[in-house]
């Protein structure tokens, strides 16, 4: 088992002993996933970015995690699988000679 399973095994384990699953269809998972992306943003508001309380983003960052991972598996997605295949994606739209070093939309490049 790799970490992205062990995690999510952790995840499933403490959902279903509080009988949370009936609660974490995938529309109450994206729209939780959205909430805790937004309080990460806010450990950031009105400051700068080095200013951000560390154990705030990290708490924030383990939430957001946790609704990805979740949903997820609701979908048996392979979490690895979609990552790579996601990066192979980007790296097809933002090819290193046009990107490198810019900011800007793939369409824009």
């Amino acid at each position: 088992m790799n970490d992205i399973e062990e995690i999510i095994q952790a995840l499933v384990e403490f959902r279903d002993e509080r009988d949370w699953a009936q609660f974490h269809n995938p529309k109450d998972l994206a729209l939780a996933l959205n909430i805790e992306a937004g309080e990460l943003l806010e450990a950031f508001l009105w400051k700068p970015s080095e200013q951000a309380g560390i154990d705030k983003v990290k708490e924030e960052l383990a939430d957001v995690l946790a609704f990805a991972f979740l949903l997820a598996e609701k979908y048996d997605f392979n979490v690895k699988q979609i990552m790579l295949e996601k990066i192979e994606k980007n790296a097809l739209k933002y090819p290193v000679g046009k990107s490198k070093g810019v900011a800007k939309k793939y369409t824009d490049l």
